[in-house]
């Protein structure tokens, strides 16, 4: 009997062409749309997107089913990244939503209702090995997905499927044409649907109540003014204004202490980097990693590989770069060795300017470019 599969089928293309994968290839093929939780003051196309899922179901000839998971999106990423936020924390909404609702509500759901396995249009592959099941990048590396997977567990990984991590974005465009799917020349999604086209502070504002602060240079004097420290991170060199001679001179954010309500800031590139961070309670997918192992670390999506080596201290992880990187607390820190994704964690509270002061010990540190907002990729 053919294995049953509940394919969470967003309407893009990237779901779609898996799920006619997967029934070309003999699997008992479900599509399923889920429901996350939107805010009414912004506009969202799920209603368009759930009747493209509705369409490739019916052109397909699989079931359709919709699951309402909006309390639990609600809970578990909307409100833990406002809380993060609140600290001062970096969050990324993707690494929530897969965790908490993709391979856990809907997996859980999914298997009480007959399937055997899910599938998702991720970029991103699984194997099966005598020491259990392993995580690897999508063989096209500038849209692995990994990254955001890395908080999956033995138990998800042996319930999903990723048919389209085998091959490159052009490729699966090229199925879709071929399988003739409605939605094959659809563009990919662009951000996450419910902060829509407005910007992370401005969605925030409606959740957090901030005040303007002042901007700091390193010696703690003020030098300009800030819409509110919740709404900024390490690495970052906009949205503040620098007053005087200082004006025309970019800044780079070193510190954000929103308990003060004040950002530190420096001209120098080199004051937001770290050559260590700690990651306080790191997830391995597998087996841990052990002390002293050669590993890769991502520091955020699509970041450069940052060649480390991994110690303890305690149930801490600490990772000492051979090259400093941009690390701000709350960020997903996602180890790798060669293809396969170990596992990783938020980097710890300590701030990278805090971390780097010993950074004499590096005398041409890398250019590093701005760090990234919470990916809504």
């Amino acid at each position: 009997m053919a294995q049953r599969v509940f394919v969470g089928l967003s309407g893009g293309v990237d779901s779609s062409t898996t799920a006619a994968l997967l029934k070309e290839r003999g699997y008992d093929v479900t599509g399923v749309f889920i429901r996350i939780w939107r805010p009414e003051f912004l506009e969202c196309t799920w209603k368009e997107d759930q009747l493209d899922a509705m369409r490739v179901a019916a052109f397909l000839g699989i079931p359709f089913r919709e699951v309402d998971l909006s309390a639990e999106y609600e809970r578990d990423v909307v409100q833990t990244m406002i809380r993060d936020y609140q600290a001062g924390i970096t969050p990324n909404p993707d690494v929530l939503c897969n965790e908490t609702v993709k391979f856990g509500a809907f997996l859980t759901w999914a298997l009480e209702h007959g399937a055997e396995r899910i599938a998702t249009g991720h970029y991103a592959r699984v194997a099966e090995t005598a020491d259990g099941h392993r995580l690897l990048r999508g063989l096209d590396e500038t849209k692995d997905q990994s990254y955001f997977l890395y908080r999956l567990g033995q138990e998800e990984l042996a319930h999903t499927l990723f048919p389209i991590g085998e091959f490159r974005k052009e490729d699966v465009r090229r199925m879709a044409t071929h399988y003739e799917l409605p939605v094959a020349q659809k563009p990919d999604s662009q951000g996450l649907c419910f902060v829509g086209d407005v910007s992370i502070p401005e969605f925030l504002q409606r959740f957090i109540t901030v005040t303007s602060g002042d901007v700091l240079d390193t010696t703690g004097n003020r030098i300009g003014r800030h819409d509110g420290a919740a709404f900024y991170t390490v690495g970052q060199r906009h949205g503040f204004t620098v007053e005087g001679s200082r004006a025309n001179v970019p800044q780079y954010v070193v510190r954000v202490d929103v308990q003060a309500n004040t950002l530190t800031v420096s001209p120098d590139k080199a004051d937001t980097l770290s050559h260590t961070t700690r990651i306080e309670a790191p997830h391995w997918i597998g087996k841990a990693s052990e002390n002293g192992a050669r590993l890769v670390a991502h520091v955020r999506y699509h970041a450069p590989d940052a060649e480390a080596t991994l110690s303890y201290d305690g149930n801490a992880a600490v990772l000492a770069f051979d090259a400093p990187q941009v690390v701000s607390p709350g960020q997903a820190v996602v180890l790798y060795e060669d293809d396969i994704c170990l596992g990783g964690g938020p980097a710890s509270g300590r701030t990278a300017a805090e971390i780097f002061k010993e950074r004499s010990d590096y005398e041409n540190p890398s250019a590093v470019g701005e760090a990234e907002p919470p990916s809504c990729s």
